[in-house]
């Protein structure tokens, strides 16, 4: 793949020697160099979305007392990780775009990295704990206010804060200790850990299965409970005696299962690409990789803004307040 690519003599240079100093090269879209000004637009557009999207919706509930509640305290912390992955990748998937800047060193790959998978893992929990929320609130709509509380809330942000980065920093130190020779060309416009470590010229059989370990024990484990309580609210919705009930009590998770699909989908896309699809184009990958990381910062405001009927008409009521302000 590199060959696709004219290297400069220095960067050829410097990629002999990244066992002492590792530059990387980020790519854009391969064999579309020639139209990549048309590409950054919807780039732009996406970016833009998501990061005025999310901090809309953290305006909105702060300003709204009435949305003081657990259910939007955890929407918020969705909308913080989805800022997170924005910024994340923000400044090398523009440096290209706008300044033809595809060099980066290793230590800034490797903080990249970290927080991309840092706040992968984040929204993978987050999306988790507002599973258990939903399931309270239809299971046992009684015991809601008891069981979840505004104190219970703030500690599961705070383990979901902890548990991505603690989970990340093994697997992106230890990048550190290996030699990287030969090509270093990346697919992507940013690090990501699986096409790193497959740069290293020594054995990462420890790298791998630990990386292996902390998705299983962290987004898989998450998706299937988050599946386990989805069976048990269908369990609960069958047994309620109207379908206008049933109707009623599915409606309140639709927004939340939409962003579980818009999170989900995309991830084990990009994961079957990176497992199965190695002979696959170049393009498929950046593609896959571009949906992961961009559609659901972009896609989830959008979804709790039209779907949650409290979170639109806080919208309606803020623009109007706005309007009549002029």
């Amino acid at each position: 793949m590199s060959a696709q690519y004219s290297l400069s003599p220095q960067f050829m240079l410097l990629s002999n020697i990244t066992q002492f100093s590792p530059i990387f090269y980020l790519t854009s879209f391969p064999g579309l160099e020639g139209i990549k000004h048309r590409i950054f637009i919807p780039f732009f557009f996406m970016y833009m979305v998501a990061i005025s999207g999310n901090c809309f919706i953290l305006i909105i509930i702060k300003t709204n007392p009435h949305l003081h509640t657990p259910m939007y305290y955890l929407l918020s912390l969705l909308a913080l990780t989805d800022l997170g992955l924005c910024v994340s990748t923000l400044p090398t998937t523009m440096g290209i775009f706008w300044f033809n800047s595809h060099s980066i060193y290793f230590g800034v790959c490797q903080i990249q990295m970290f927080c991309i998978h840092s706040f992968s893992f984040m929204e993978s929990s987050v999306l988790l704990i507002m599973s258990f929320d939903r399931f309270v609130a239809i299971c046992h709509p009684l015991r809601y206010s008891v069981i979840i509380t505004g104190q219970r809330v703030v500690r599961a942000g705070l383990i979901v804060i902890f548990r991505g980065p603690v989970a990340t920093i093994p697997i992106v130190l230890l990048l550190k200790a290996f030699p990287y020779c030969g090509s270093v060309v990346l697919s992507h416009s940013f690090c990501l850990h699986q096409e790193v470590i497959q740069l290293a010229c020594t054995d990462t059989t420890f790298n791998n299965l630990y990386g292996l370990m902390v998705v299983v024990f962290t987004v898989m484990l998450d998706l299937v409970l988050i599946a386990l309580s989805y069976g048990l609210i269908l369990h609960t919705v069958a047994g309620l005696a109207s379908q206008e009930e049933q109707r009623r009590a599915f409606r309140t998770c639709t927004t939340h299962l939409c962003a579980v699909l818009v999170f989900f989908v995309p991830m084990m896309g990009l994961s079957l690409v990176h497992r199965f699809g190695k002979h696959a184009p170049p393009a498929i990958h950046l593609l896959m990789a571009n949906v992961y990381l961009f559609v659901p910062p972009m896609l989830n405001p959008i979804i709790y803004s039209i779907k949650t009927k409290e979170i639109h008409r806080a919208i309606i009521k803020f623009l109007g307040l706005k309007k009549a302000s002029k």
